[in-house]
Protein backbone atom coordinates (compact mmCIF):
# COMPACT_ATOMS: atom_id res chain seq x y z
CA UNK A 1 0.00 0.00 0.00
CA UNK A 2 1.60 3.48 -0.84
CA UNK A 3 1.59 5.80 1.78
CA UNK A 4 -0.34 8.28 0.14
CA UNK A 5 -3.75 5.59 -0.30
CA UNK A 6 -6.18 5.98 2.56
CA UNK A 7 -5.77 3.19 5.28
CA UNK A 8 -9.63 1.68 5.05
CA UNK A 9 -11.48 1.01 8.14
CA UNK A 10 -14.04 -1.08 9.19
CA UNK A 11 -16.35 -0.28 12.10
CA UNK A 12 -18.26 -3.05 13.54
CA UNK A 13 -21.28 -2.70 15.56
CA UNK A 14 -23.80 -4.75 17.29
CA UNK A 15 -25.96 -5.45 20.28
CA UNK A 16 -24.81 -6.61 23.79
CA UNK A 17 -23.46 -9.94 23.65
CA UNK A 18 -24.03 -10.17 19.61
CA UNK A 19 -20.19 -11.66 18.97
CA UNK A 20 -17.97 -8.96 17.99
CA UNK A 21 -15.21 -9.82 19.70
CA UNK A 22 -15.47 -13.66 18.32
CA UNK A 23 -15.57 -12.14 14.91
CA UNK A 24 -12.84 -10.65 15.51
CA UNK A 25 -10.34 -12.95 16.47
CA UNK A 26 -11.69 -15.05 13.56
CA UNK A 27 -10.58 -12.35 11.40
CA UNK A 28 -7.20 -11.84 13.02
CA UNK A 29 -6.49 -15.78 12.49
CA UNK A 30 -7.85 -15.40 8.62
CA UNK A 31 -7.29 -11.76 7.27
CA UNK A 32 -7.33 -12.95 4.17
CA UNK A 33 -3.56 -12.05 3.45
CA UNK A 34 -3.78 -8.25 4.75
CA UNK A 35 -2.07 -6.95 8.21
CA UNK A 36 -4.51 -5.71 10.59
CA UNK A 37 -5.10 -3.50 13.63
CA UNK A 38 -7.90 -3.51 16.01
CA UNK A 39 -8.89 -0.38 18.14
CA UNK A 40 -11.57 -1.89 21.01
CA UNK A 41 -13.69 0.67 22.71
CA UNK A 42 -14.94 -0.91 26.06
CA UNK A 43 -17.89 -0.19 28.01
CA UNK A 44 -17.00 0.19 32.01
CA UNK A 45 -13.50 0.38 32.97
CA UNK A 46 -12.27 -3.53 32.31
CA UNK A 47 -10.87 -4.18 29.47
CA UNK A 48 -12.10 -7.57 28.99
CA UNK A 49 -12.71 -7.64 24.87
CA UNK A 50 -8.88 -6.46 24.40
CA UNK A 51 -7.39 -8.87 26.33
CA UNK A 52 -9.07 -11.24 24.62
CA UNK A 53 -7.81 -10.41 21.51
CA UNK A 54 -4.63 -9.68 22.76
CA UNK A 55 -4.87 -13.30 23.28
CA UNK A 56 -5.23 -14.29 19.40
CA UNK A 57 -2.37 -11.93 18.71
CA UNK A 58 -0.27 -13.46 15.62
CA UNK A 59 2.01 -11.55 13.21
CA UNK A 60 -0.27 -10.60 10.87
CA UNK A 61 -2.29 -8.75 13.83
CA UNK A 62 0.56 -8.48 16.91
CA UNK A 63 -0.05 -7.30 20.22
CA UNK A 64 1.04 -3.72 19.66
CA UNK A 65 -1.75 -3.21 16.76
CA UNK A 66 -4.50 -3.93 19.77
CA UNK A 67 -5.53 -0.28 20.97
CA UNK A 68 -7.94 -0.54 23.80
CA UNK A 69 -10.27 2.80 25.07
CA UNK A 70 -12.02 2.59 27.71
CA UNK A 71 -12.34 6.20 28.88
CA UNK A 72 -15.66 6.75 26.99
CA UNK A 73 -17.44 6.51 23.93
CA UNK A 74 -14.77 6.62 21.16
CA UNK A 75 -17.02 9.29 19.23
CA UNK A 76 -17.10 11.56 22.62
CA UNK A 77 -13.15 11.64 22.67
CA UNK A 78 -12.43 12.36 19.84
CA UNK A 79 -9.83 14.84 19.88
CA UNK A 80 -8.34 13.34 23.15
CA UNK A 81 -7.93 9.75 22.39
CA UNK A 82 -9.59 8.20 19.04
CA UNK A 83 -7.26 10.74 16.37
CA UNK A 84 -3.75 10.22 18.51
CA UNK A 85 -5.06 6.03 18.55
CA UNK A 86 -5.42 6.98 14.50
CA UNK A 87 -2.81 8.34 14.72
CA UNK A 88 -0.13 5.83 16.38
CA UNK A 89 -1.78 3.12 14.85
CA UNK A 90 -1.12 4.43 10.71
CA UNK A 91 2.55 5.33 12.15
CA UNK A 92 3.43 1.99 12.92
CA UNK A 93 5.92 0.23 10.80
CA UNK A 94 5.21 -1.87 8.49
CA UNK A 95 1.76 0.19 8.63
CA UNK A 96 -1.62 -1.92 9.19
CA UNK A 97 -3.18 -2.48 5.80
CA UNK A 98 -6.49 -2.21 7.48
CA UNK A 99 -7.79 -1.18 10.88
CA UNK A 100 -10.63 -3.08 12.83
CA UNK A 101 -13.17 -0.97 15.59
CA UNK A 102 -15.14 -2.60 17.97
CA UNK A 103 -17.26 -0.54 19.22
CA UNK A 104 -19.46 -0.86 22.64
CA UNK A 105 -22.47 -2.84 22.40
CA UNK A 106 -24.42 0.25 23.44
CA UNK A 107 -22.74 2.49 21.38
CA UNK A 108 -24.67 4.59 18.59
CA UNK A 109 -22.26 4.24 15.15
CA UNK A 110 -22.82 6.92 13.43
CA UNK A 111 -21.44 9.56 15.60
CA UNK A 112 -18.40 7.51 15.08
CA UNK A 113 -18.84 8.22 11.65
CA UNK A 114 -18.88 11.63 11.81
CA UNK A 115 -15.83 11.50 13.48
CA UNK A 116 -14.00 10.73 10.38
CA UNK A 117 -14.53 13.82 9.07
CA UNK A 118 -11.58 15.41 11.39
CA UNK A 119 -9.58 17.42 9.21
CA UNK A 120 -6.21 15.44 11.33
CA UNK A 121 -7.09 12.58 9.78
CA UNK A 122 -9.84 12.83 6.75
CA UNK A 123 -7.37 12.63 4.21
CA UNK A 124 -5.55 9.31 5.71
CA UNK A 125 -8.03 7.39 6.53
CA UNK A 126 -11.53 6.07 5.38
CA UNK A 127 -14.58 3.77 6.21
CA UNK A 128 -14.51 0.84 4.18
CA UNK A 129 -17.94 -0.39 5.76
CA UNK A 130 -20.55 -0.63 9.07
CA UNK A 131 -20.88 -3.82 10.08
CA UNK A 132 -23.64 -4.54 12.17
CA UNK A 133 -23.53 -7.83 13.88
CA UNK A 134 -27.70 -9.10 15.16
CA UNK A 135 -28.03 -11.63 17.83
CA UNK A 136 -30.37 -13.77 16.10
CA UNK A 137 -32.04 -15.59 18.81
CA UNK A 138 -32.27 -12.41 21.03
CA UNK A 139 -34.12 -10.15 17.75
CA UNK A 140 -36.14 -12.92 16.77
CA UNK A 141 -37.29 -13.02 21.17
CA UNK A 142 -37.32 -9.13 20.63
CA UNK A 143 -34.96 -7.93 23.31
CA UNK A 144 -34.27 -4.75 22.07
CA UNK A 145 -37.72 -3.80 23.16
CA UNK A 146 -39.61 -5.10 26.27
CA UNK A 147 -42.89 -5.95 23.81
CA UNK A 148 -41.80 -5.39 20.03
CA UNK A 149 -45.36 -6.18 18.59
CA UNK A 150 -46.96 -4.03 21.36
CA UNK A 151 -44.60 -0.43 20.61
CA UNK A 152 -45.48 -1.17 16.98
CA UNK A 153 -49.02 -1.20 17.32
CA UNK A 154 -48.93 1.77 19.16
CA UNK A 155 -46.82 3.64 16.32
CA UNK A 156 -49.59 2.68 13.71
CA UNK A 157 -52.85 3.63 15.98
CA UNK A 158 -50.88 7.56 16.74
CA UNK A 159 -47.77 8.24 14.95
CA UNK A 160 -47.18 11.14 17.23
CA UNK A 161 -46.15 8.76 20.13
CA UNK A 162 -42.62 7.70 20.46
CA UNK A 163 -42.84 4.30 22.68
CA UNK A 164 -38.90 3.42 21.76
CA UNK A 165 -36.81 2.40 24.40
CA UNK A 166 -33.38 3.10 24.45
CA UNK A 167 -32.70 -0.14 23.27
CA UNK A 168 -34.53 -0.67 20.47
CA UNK A 169 -33.38 2.71 19.64
CA UNK A 170 -29.37 1.51 19.83
CA UNK A 171 -30.27 -1.54 17.54
CA UNK A 172 -32.45 0.36 15.25
CA UNK A 173 -29.49 2.76 14.68
CA UNK A 174 -27.07 0.20 14.38
CA UNK A 175 -28.26 -1.72 11.62
CA UNK A 176 -29.53 1.72 10.02
CA UNK A 177 -26.19 2.45 9.87
CA UNK A 178 -24.79 -0.65 8.14
CA UNK A 179 -23.34 -1.71 5.04
CA UNK A 180 -23.80 -5.75 5.59
CA UNK A 181 -25.54 -7.17 8.50
CA UNK A 182 -24.26 -10.83 9.89
CA UNK A 183 -26.78 -12.43 11.64
CA UNK A 184 -25.18 -14.68 14.97
CA UNK A 185 -26.01 -17.82 16.73
CA UNK A 186 -28.13 -19.14 14.12
CA UNK A 187 -27.98 -22.55 15.71
CA UNK A 188 -29.34 -21.05 18.73
CA UNK A 189 -32.34 -19.80 17.26
CA UNK A 190 -33.61 -22.40 15.17
CA UNK A 191 -34.71 -21.79 11.49
CA UNK A 192 -38.21 -20.72 12.54
CA UNK A 193 -35.86 -17.75 14.54
CA UNK A 194 -34.02 -16.87 12.29
CA UNK A 195 -36.38 -16.17 9.71
CA UNK A 196 -37.90 -14.14 12.12
CA UNK A 197 -34.79 -12.14 13.06
CA UNK A 198 -34.27 -11.51 9.26
CA UNK A 199 -37.96 -10.27 9.00
CA UNK A 200 -38.03 -7.71 12.00
CA UNK A 201 -34.21 -6.71 10.79
CA UNK A 202 -35.87 -6.01 7.19
CA UNK A 203 -38.69 -4.26 8.35
CA UNK A 204 -36.40 -1.75 10.08
CA UNK A 205 -33.79 -1.43 7.14
CA UNK A 206 -34.05 2.25 5.65
CA UNK A 207 -32.44 0.22 2.34
CA UNK A 208 -32.13 -3.68 1.33
CA UNK A 209 -29.03 -4.72 3.17
CA UNK A 210 -27.44 -8.04 2.50
CA UNK A 211 -28.39 -10.38 5.62
CA UNK A 212 -25.49 -12.71 6.41
CA UNK A 213 -25.88 -16.08 8.77
CA UNK A 214 -22.28 -16.08 10.76
CA UNK A 215 -21.86 -19.04 13.41
CA UNK A 216 -18.88 -18.78 16.25
CA UNK A 217 -17.12 -15.35 13.76
CA UNK A 218 -16.61 -17.44 11.00
CA UNK A 219 -17.39 -15.62 7.96
CA UNK A 220 -14.93 -15.36 4.53
CA UNK A 221 -12.82 -11.84 4.83
CA UNK A 222 -13.59 -10.84 1.57
CA UNK A 223 -17.49 -10.49 2.71
CA UNK A 224 -16.51 -7.96 4.87
CA UNK A 225 -13.55 -6.48 3.92
CA UNK A 226 -12.66 -3.99 1.05
CA UNK A 227 -16.13 -2.90 0.78
CA UNK A 228 -15.26 0.35 -0.29
CA UNK A 229 -18.36 2.12 1.20
CA UNK A 230 -16.66 5.41 2.08
CA UNK A 231 -19.35 5.78 4.62
CA UNK A 232 -17.96 9.02 6.34
CA UNK A 233 -19.63 10.41 2.75
CA UNK A 234 -22.85 8.50 2.80
CA UNK A 235 -23.73 9.87 6.34
CA UNK A 236 -27.27 10.86 4.57
CA UNK A 237 -27.85 7.20 3.95
CA UNK A 238 -27.63 5.83 7.07
CA UNK A 239 -30.44 7.34 9.32
CA UNK A 240 -30.33 7.55 13.24
CA UNK A 241 -33.26 8.40 16.48
CA UNK A 242 -30.72 11.23 16.87
CA UNK A 243 -29.81 12.59 13.91
CA UNK A 244 -30.14 16.80 14.39
CA UNK A 245 -28.99 16.44 17.71
CA UNK A 246 -26.06 18.33 19.04
CA UNK A 247 -24.29 15.49 20.94
CA UNK A 248 -25.78 11.71 21.95
CA UNK A 249 -26.50 10.75 25.50
CA UNK A 250 -25.05 7.51 26.80
CA UNK A 251 -27.12 8.22 30.34
CA UNK A 252 -29.29 5.59 29.28
CA UNK A 253 -27.04 2.51 30.66
CA UNK A 254 -24.97 1.86 33.25
CA UNK A 255 -22.02 -0.21 34.27
CA UNK A 256 -20.77 -1.52 37.83
CA UNK A 257 -17.17 -3.14 38.22
CA UNK A 258 -17.76 -6.14 40.84
CA UNK A 259 -14.42 -7.89 42.48
CA UNK A 260 -15.15 -11.81 43.45
CA UNK A 261 -12.91 -13.46 45.21
CA UNK A 262 -11.61 -16.80 44.18
CA UNK A 263 -14.06 -19.44 43.71
CA UNK A 264 -14.10 -23.21 44.22
CA UNK A 265 -15.95 -24.29 41.25
CA UNK A 266 -17.00 -22.24 38.11
CA UNK A 267 -20.90 -23.60 38.28
CA UNK A 268 -21.01 -21.56 41.36
CA UNK A 269 -20.52 -17.93 39.28
CA UNK A 270 -22.61 -19.70 36.56
CA UNK A 271 -25.89 -20.10 39.18
CA UNK A 272 -24.86 -16.45 40.70
CA UNK A 273 -24.95 -14.56 37.38
CA UNK A 274 -28.04 -16.86 35.89
CA UNK A 275 -29.81 -15.54 39.10
CA UNK A 276 -28.80 -12.26 39.00
CA UNK A 277 -30.24 -12.06 35.90
CA UNK A 278 -33.52 -13.97 36.88
CA UNK A 279 -33.66 -10.92 39.75
CA UNK A 280 -32.67 -8.19 37.68
CA UNK A 281 -33.21 -6.88 34.32
CA UNK A 282 -29.46 -6.88 33.40
CA UNK A 283 -28.10 -7.00 29.82
CA UNK A 284 -24.46 -8.13 29.51
CA UNK A 285 -21.61 -9.32 32.27
CA UNK A 286 -18.47 -10.25 30.91
CA UNK A 287 -15.32 -10.37 33.21
CA UNK A 288 -13.00 -13.30 34.63
CA UNK A 289 -13.15 -15.42 37.71
CA UNK A 290 -9.97 -17.52 39.60
CA UNK A 291 -10.78 -21.31 40.14
CA UNK A 292 -8.91 -22.43 43.34
CA UNK A 293 -6.31 -25.32 41.87
CA UNK A 294 -6.75 -23.60 38.28
CA UNK A 295 -3.99 -21.87 36.90
CA UNK A 296 -5.95 -20.76 33.84
CA UNK A 297 -8.18 -17.63 34.18
CA UNK A 298 -12.06 -18.27 33.67
CA UNK A 299 -13.53 -15.90 31.16
CA UNK A 300 -17.15 -15.49 31.38
CA UNK A 301 -20.03 -13.83 29.27
CA UNK A 302 -22.86 -14.01 29.76
CA UNK A 303 -26.27 -12.12 27.71
CA UNK A 304 -29.17 -11.78 29.93
CA UNK A 305 -29.47 -15.74 31.60
CA UNK A 306 -27.36 -17.50 29.04
CA UNK A 307 -24.37 -17.80 30.36
CA UNK A 308 -20.92 -19.23 28.60
CA UNK A 309 -17.52 -19.50 30.39
CA UNK A 310 -14.01 -21.33 29.20
CA UNK A 311 -10.48 -20.86 30.25
CA UNK A 312 -8.99 -18.39 28.14
CA UNK A 313 -5.26 -17.77 29.30
CA UNK A 314 -2.83 -18.85 32.78
CA UNK A 315 -2.65 -16.20 35.45
CA UNK A 316 0.28 -13.47 35.44
CA UNK A 317 2.81 -14.09 37.86
CA UNK A 318 2.39 -10.64 39.04
CA UNK A 319 -1.63 -10.59 38.71
CA UNK A 320 -3.35 -11.03 41.96
CA UNK A 321 -5.81 -14.17 41.79
CA UNK A 322 -9.03 -11.75 42.01
CA UNK A 323 -12.05 -11.61 39.59
CA UNK A 324 -13.80 -8.42 38.17
CA UNK A 325 -16.93 -8.65 36.58
CA UNK A 326 -18.93 -5.86 34.29
CA UNK A 327 -22.42 -5.64 35.11
CA UNK A 328 -24.25 -3.27 32.73
CA UNK A 329 -28.14 -2.43 32.67
CA UNK A 330 -30.13 0.70 31.58
CA UNK A 331 -29.68 3.70 34.23
CA UNK A 332 -33.02 2.76 36.20
CA UNK A 333 -32.38 -0.97 36.89
CA UNK A 334 -28.49 -0.58 38.26
CA UNK A 335 -29.09 -1.37 41.65
CA UNK A 336 -25.27 -1.83 42.58
CA UNK A 337 -25.69 -3.28 46.28
CA UNK A 338 -28.33 -5.78 45.07
CA UNK A 339 -25.75 -7.10 42.64
CA UNK A 340 -22.77 -7.23 44.70
CA UNK A 341 -25.19 -9.41 47.05
CA UNK A 342 -25.76 -11.77 44.20
CA UNK A 343 -22.43 -12.16 43.10
CA UNK A 344 -20.33 -11.82 45.68
CA UNK A 345 -20.35 -14.96 48.05
CA UNK A 346 -20.72 -14.46 51.80
CA UNK A 347 -17.91 -14.46 53.93
CA UNK A 348 -17.52 -17.77 56.09
CA UNK A 349 -18.83 -17.78 59.56
CA UNK A 350 -16.04 -17.42 62.03
CA UNK A 351 -15.92 -20.07 64.78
Amino acid sequence: MSNLEKIPVTVITGFLGSGKTTLIGKLMQNPGGKRLAVVVNEFGDVGVDGDILKGCAIPGCPEENIVELANGCICCTVADEFIPTIEALMALDPRPDHILIETSGLALPKPLLKAFDWPDIRSRITVDGVIALADAEAVAAGRFAPDVAAVDRQRLADDSLDHETPLSEVFEDQIACADIILLTKPDLAGADGVAQAKALINAELPRPLPIIEVAEGTVDPRVILGLGAAAEDDLAARPSHHDGAEDHEHDDFESVVIAIPELTDPAELVARVTELAQRQNILRVKGYAAITGKPMRLLVQAVGARVRHQYDRPWKGDEPRQGRLVVIAEHDDIDEAAIRAVLTPAPAPVG
